[in-house]
């Protein structure tokens, strides 16, 4: 019993509903993934290319996303020359994103 009220009692905590708004967009998501595994240094390392959208989905990747991580404290940013690194408080969302990656064969084939 005591592991269930262990659980309840971390996902009650009002951090966790940041740390939940902040995955809850596949773009965060992948940047912070690919941060986690350092396959990406600026922002170049994470334009979509190709698109009839790429236009706004620059738009979106550096008015929304990134100053969003970057307020929560999870990326450092640098507007001037798009470097992109882990923030003071990243080792706050690993867990989550550790969790996501290593139990993600967990989940019911095709959720959601």
């Amino acid at each position: 019993m005591s592991d269930t009220a262990g659980s309840e009692n971390v996902l009650l905590r009002p951090r966790v509903d940041q740390l939940l708004d902040i995955v809850s967009k596949r773009r965060r998501r992948v940047i912070l993934l690919l941060l986690k595994r350092e396959a990406i240094e600026t922002t170049d390392d994470v334009m979509l290319r190709g698109s009839s959208e790429s236009d706004a989905s620059e738009v979106r990747l550096t008015h929304d996303h990134l100053p969003r991580l970057e307020d929560a404290g999870y990326i450092d940013w640098d507007r001037n020359t798009g470097e992109i690194s882990k923030g003071p408080r990243f080792d706050e969302i690993e867990p989550l994103l550790e969790l996501i990656e290593n139990h993600a064969d967990e989940l019911p084939p095709g959720w959601p």
